[in-house]
C-alpha cells in the first residue's frame, strides 16, 4: 500500500490566525519587538501544508515534518490577520513537498518550501516507546 497515492500536486489550503501578544517575540524576549515571531509563521505553514493532504491519507495515517526553508520577510504587528498558504509541489514515494507562502493583509511576510512525510501513527508511536525488557518495541516499563 502507498499511503500517499491519492495525494496530488496542486492540491492546495489555508490557514489563518490573528496575531496577539503571545505569539510575539516580545513575549519570549521582553528586549525585542513586538512583532509575530518567527517559529509562529513557520508552524502556521506546517499547518496549512497538513490540511492540504490530510484529507487523501489512509485513517491511521498523518504527516510529519521533514524538512523547513523558509524566508521571513516582514515584521507583522499583533492585531493582524496572517494567512498562510500551502501547495503541493512534488510527490515521491515517501515525501511530499509544498510550496508555502503567509500573508498578513498587507504584506507578503513569509515564503519558502516544506516538506512533509506521512507515517502511520500508531506504529510511530509504537517506536516512540522504544525496546522494552523484552525487547520489543513498544513496550512500556
Amino acid at each position: 500500500m502507498n499511503p500517499i497515492a491519492d495525494v496530488v500536486v496542486g492540491a492546495e489550503s489555508e490557514a489563518t490566525v490573528v496575531v496577539t501578544r503571545d505569539i510575539t517575540v516580545r513575549h519570549f524576549h521582553e528586549d525585542m519587538p513586538e512583532v509575530y515571531g518567527t517559529p509562529f509563521m513557520i508552524y502556521l505553514m506546517e499547518v496549512a501544508a497538513t490540511q492540504a493532504i490530510q484529507p487523501s491519507l489512509p485513517p491511521g495515517w498523518v504527516s510529519v515534518g521533514y524538512e523547513v526553508n523558509i524566508r521571513h520577510l516582514a515584521a507583522t504587528p499583533v492585531g493582524r490577520t496572517v494567512t498562510a498558504r500551502a501547495r503541493v509541489t512534488a510527490v515521491t514515494d515517501k515525501l511530499v513537498t509544498f510550496e508555502v507562502q503567509a500573508h498578513d493583509g498587507v504584506n507578503l511576510i513569509g515564503t519558502g518550501t516544506h516538506t512533509r512525510a506521512p507515517i502511520d501513527l500508531a506504529r510511530f508511536e509504537k517506536g516512540l516507546l522504544g525496546p522494552g525488557p523484552d525487547g520489543e518495541s513498544g513496550s512500556q516499563p
